[in-house]
This record gives structure tokens, C-alpha cells and sequence, in this order.
């Protein structure tokens, strides 16, 4: 996600990738890894649901359909709506 997000999502305790040393990490170690540490996995990987087994994660996956910064910057409100909203396991694929 565009780091400048981090800003504008100023309810929420966010954490990159990069920052917790997993930056190399594929996508099912890092769900696995931010499970145990995270509520909720914010990505705009949209193939994440095809290529990852999601059936009993306790870890919120928050799917943006884009990370082009002028449409994400654009659509803060409707982001922070979704995360508020996200339950332990739920899956959502987020329209911007």
C-alpha cells in the first residue's frame, strides 16, 4: 500500500511489511507471521484470495482494488469505514 496512507489512517496502529523485517516474506508466511501479531492484513493484492487457503485465519484481509495513490488518498474515509467494520477471519474485497 502507498506508505503515505499510514498518515491518513491516524485511528488505526499500522505496520509495513518492511518495517517488521518481513519484507522478503511470500504472501501465505506473511499471513501466517502477521496473524499472530496483526487484527487485520491490508493489501491490493487481488489474486491473494486465489492463491492463499483463507478458510479458518482468525486475521481480517482487507482487499483494495487499487494502490494508485490519487485513488487510494481519495477513498480514506471508505478504507478506515472498512477496517473499522472487519471481523477476526472475514474476507472483504474493497471497490475504490
Amino acid at each position: 500500500m502507498p506508505q503515505p496512507l499510514r498518515r491518513l489512517l491516524k485511528d488505526f496502529e499500522i505496520s509495513t511489511a518492511q518495517e517488521m523485517g518481513w519484507g522478503r516474506v511470500k504472501n501465505g508466511d506473511l499471513l501466517r507471521r502477521a496473524e499472530g501479531v496483526f487484527d487485520a492484513f491490508v493489501t491490493a493484492d487481488q489474486n491473494l484470495g486465489y492463491q492463499q487457503n483463507l478458510t479458518a485465519r482468525k486475521l481480517a484481509i482487507l482487499v483494495l482494488s487499487t494502490n494508485r495513490w490519487p485513488t487510494v488518498k481519495s477513498k480514506v474515509p471508505e478504507i478506515a469505514s472498512a477496517v473499522r467494520s472487519l471481523k477476526p477471519g472475514s474476507y472483504v474485497e474493497l471497490a475504490l
